[in-house]
C-alpha cells in the first residue's frame, strides 16, 4: 500500500471513530467540565453534610448527616446541555438538580430533580425521572452497582432526560427558568468520574 493510501486509510478510520462517538458528551467545542475524575470540586459550593472526596477516579461521598448534601455550580445555567457519568449502589438516593432556584437550600421543590434512586417507594419517580414533575412511562432503568450516563437537555420549556442511552423523559415544564446545577448526596455511594456542560 502507498503511502498516500495509508494516511487516507487513517483519516477515513479516526472519521468512523468520530462519528462513533456518544451523543452528549463534551468532544466539541463550547462543553465546560465540571468534574473530570478526581478534579473538579473547586468548581462546586458545599451546601449539606457529606464526606465528598476525590477518590479512586471520582469525586464521590460514601457517608453524611441526617439531611442530603449538595455539590452546586457556582454559576447559573439557563439552556444546556448536560453529560454525567456515575455509579451509584444499590440503595443510593442521588440526582442531579437544575435551574435550581435557592443555592443555599436545594430541593426537589424548588429545582428540576432528574433522579438517581433505584429503591425509592414511588418507583414512577424513581431513577430517569424527574421529581414531582415527569413520571416515568416504561420500566424503571436501574443504576445500582455499576457505572451510568445522564444525557439531559433543557432548553426553554422543554427537558430531556436520556439514561444510559434509553430517552426516559421528554416534556414541558415552566417552572423554573435558570439556576444552579447540584449534585446529591442523600444516602448510600455515588461517585461522580464525568460532568460536561454546554450552554446553549
Amino acid at each position: 500500500m502507498s503511502r498516500i493510501a495509508s494516511v487516507a486509510c487513517t483519516i477515513a478510520a479516526a472519521s468512523l471513530l468520530g462519528a462513533c462517538a456518544p451523543m452528549g458528551m463534551g468532544t466539541g467545542s463550547g462543553w465546560t467540565t465540571l468534574v473530570d475524575g478526581t478534579k473538579g470540586l473547586e468548581n462546586f459550593n458545599r451546601v449539606g453534610e457529606a464526606n465528598w472526596s476525590a477518590t479512586d477516579g471520582a469525586i464521590q461521598a460514601t457517608a453524611g448527616g441526617s439531611n442530603p448534601a449538595y455539590l452546586v455550580t457556582k454559576v447559573p445555567y439557563k439552556d444546556f446541555e448536560l453529560h454525567a457519568e456515575f455509579w451509584a449502589s444499590d440503595d443510593a438516593n442521588s440526582g442531579i438538580f437544575m435551574r435550581c432556584q435557592n443555592p443555599g437550600a436545594i430541593n426537589d421543590e424548588s429545582c428540576y430533580e432528574a433522579n438517581i434512586f433505584d429503591t425509592r417507594p414511588d418507583p414512577s419517580y424513581g431513577t430517569g425521572a424527574i421529581v414531582k414533575v415527569a413520571k416515568l412511562t416504561g420500566p424503571m432503568i436501574k443504576a445500582g452497582g455499576k457505572w451510568n450516563s445522564y444525557d439531559i437537555t433543557v432548553r426553554g420549556n422543554r427537558l430531556i432526560v436520556v439514561l444510559n442511552g434509553t430517552r426516559t423523559i421528554d416534556i414541558e415544564d415552566s417552572k423554573f427558568a435558570s439556576g444552579p446545577i447540584a449534585l446529591q448526596w442523600g444516602r448510600g455511594i455515588i461517585k461522580w468520574r464525568k460532568v460536561e456542560i454546554k450552554p446553549l
